[in-house]
């Protein structure tokens, strides 16, 4: 019993740190389309990002597979959950994007 609390444990946090890692890419996302310096915000987001979710998958799975991968399966449920919350997915576009779909349709015409 001891070792399913560890994986529902270990899925739990691989789900709090797939929403801070993907949860933190749309926040870059958006403050660096706005910013003078976008290369160093991804960059540093990139850096940050990485380093605490791999800290977290090290520190959750105590170097046991199946901890891992319940991690891993938090982890990827977190970035279905982000992704619909923030409603970036593949068929939505930006507004810009949009305009320039339409100019180049309305010069083809």
């Amino acid at each position: 019993m001891s070792e399913i609390l560890h994986l529902v444990a270990a899925c739990a946090g691989g789900l709090l740190l797939g929403a801070m890692f993907f949860g933190g890419l749309w926040w870059t996302l958006r403050r660096a389309l706005a910013s003078e310096r976008a290369a160093l915000w991804f960059l540093g987001s990139l850096l940050l990002r990485t380093s605490v979710t791999l800290s977290g998958f090290y520190l959750l799975a105590r170097g046991d597979w199946k901890r891992l991968l319940a991690c891993l399966l938090g982890f990827v449920i977190a970035r279905f959950l982000v992704t619909s919350l923030t409603g970036a997915s593949a068929g939505h576009q930006n507004p810009q994007a949009n305009q320039a779909n339409e100019a180049v349709h309305a010069s083809q015409s």
